[in-house]
């Protein structure tokens, strides 16, 4: 229920805002969400996004990668202290996962707001497209193109399943395609990134606590792992007459598994496979292969996935194919900025400082910005999927606490 405070903005609470959505982008065959980038379901969380920007009177800028701003002016030009995450999803992914960072961003305005906590510097909220890469295979692409992570060029010829390039997709968003790419003058506009993420894990459900503070992200990649054999017809072509690169695919999925276990604190997953031409009755000609790899040591991340691709070729031999590795992104270890997450350590006496295996455009940003992140419980544990869950309760607690992190760092030293 919105909470009223006498001659101020009426306060909505956190789960308020995530009803008002709730609605949008079902996945009726996967179950929960599916919000891919600058589609319909992205399209109108970005519509929620300026509709809560207009009630606060925030000014909204869509920048020249599609990142969606909502600005709050004051009496300095420079230093914006800046919160916020992402509106797309996974397939069939949680409710909470991005969203909730959004949602809590006004909330956490509606009371700094209320309590006269905005202090001198700038203020925005962001939306940063196509986090989860789940369209176009390219996770935190806004962030990317941003801060120069991502060459402009490839970023346009990026295509999803359908063939639709990213250009394409922005154009149709009425975003020029043309002007995509680093963007350092906004970069050096802004002093701090805070991005509060529901959590991703059980560390929270074990401590007892609502709220974390992020202290690294583990350093992952995805690669696209392409598995050529015979096609054939699935009726007249012998059983040792076949060069099928599902089987061989198939193999490299067990070895996956097994190379990532050898490795302590590594996690390796394929959870994306694509035979073509992919009939029923047909014998693969190809086969693509989507494997995420993540592990504290950037050394061991290189390291386990030469290990596989050596594996994979060695597999794919054996069945008469070839296999070729081509990476897709690369995000080395992050470890937030020491001085930030400290204010934000201070700001919540108490809270446990915890690491992710799971990126973030927080991440993406910290090698130009100082960036920090919190963390809110999910008392399932399970990310990526329907059973994401954020209690009523924690969510607002996420609110009080984003704020509290913010007012310190708007305020001008001196």
């Amino acid at each position: 229920m919105p909470i009223p405070f006498p001659g101020r903005l009426v306060i909505t609470s956190v789960p308020s805002l995530m009803s008002d959505i709730s609605g949008v982008g079902r996945d009726r065959a996967r179950g929960g969400y599916s919000r891919f980038v600058l589609t319909p379901a992205e399209l109108e969380l970005r519509e929620w996004f300026g509709g809560e920007a207009a009630r606060r009177s925030l000014d909204v800028e869509v920048d020249r990668n599609g990142v969606l701003w909502a600005w709050h002016s004051a009496g300095s030009s420079t230093g914006a202290v800046v919160t916020g995450s992402h509106l797309d999803s996974v397939p069939g992914g949680g409710a909470f996962d991005g969203p909730l960072g959004i949602a809590t961003a006004f909330c956490a305005y509606d009371r700094l707001l209320n309590e006269g906590a905005l202090g001198d510097r700038p203020f925005a909220i962001a939306a940063f497209p196509e986090e989860e890469g789940a369209r176009f295979g390219v996770a935190c692409l806004g962030s990317r193109l941003m801060t120069g992570a991502i060459d402009p060029d490839r970023a346009r010829g990026l295509t999803d399943a359908d063939g639709v390039s990213y250009a394409e997709a922005l154009a149709g968003a009425g975003i020029d395609p043309r002007h995509i790419g680093p963007d350092p003058d906004r970069l050096k506009s802004l002093s701090a990134f805070v991005e509060l993420h529901v959590e991703q894990g059980r560390g929270l459900i074990d401590l007892g606590q609502p709220v974390a503070v992020g202290d690294a992200i583990l350093g992952h990649g995805r690669w696209r792992i392409t598995v050529r054999g015979q096609g054939n017809h699935a009726g007249t072509t012998l059983m040792d007459d076949r060069r099928d690169p599902m089987v061989a695919a198939a193999a490299i999925v067990v070895a996956v598994r097994d190379l990532a276990r050898q490795q302590p604190d590594a996690r390796a997953t394929v959870g994306r496979i694509q035979p073509v031409p992919g009939g029923t009755n047909v014998i693969a000609s190809r086969v693509e292969v989507w494997l995420d790899v993540r592990h504290p040591s950037d050394e061991v991340t290189a390291s386990l996935v030469a290990r596989i691709a050596a594996s994979a070729s060695s597999l794919a031999a054996s069945e008469g194919c070839t296999a070729s590795v081509t990476e897709e992104s690369l995000s080395p270890t992050v470890h937030f900025d020491a001085s930030l997450r400290s204010s934000l350590c201070a700001a919540l006496p108490g809270a446990p400082v915890l690491g992710t295996g799971a990126g973030h455009d927080a991440g993406v940003l910290g090698s130009h910005v100082p960036t920090g992140m919190l963390f809110v419980r999910n008392p399932t544990g399970i990310s990526h999927a329907p059973e994401e869950h954020v209690e009523d309760d924690d969510a607002d607690a996420g609110a009080d606490a984003l704020a509290r992190c913010l007012a310190p760092l708007l305020r001008v030293a001196g």
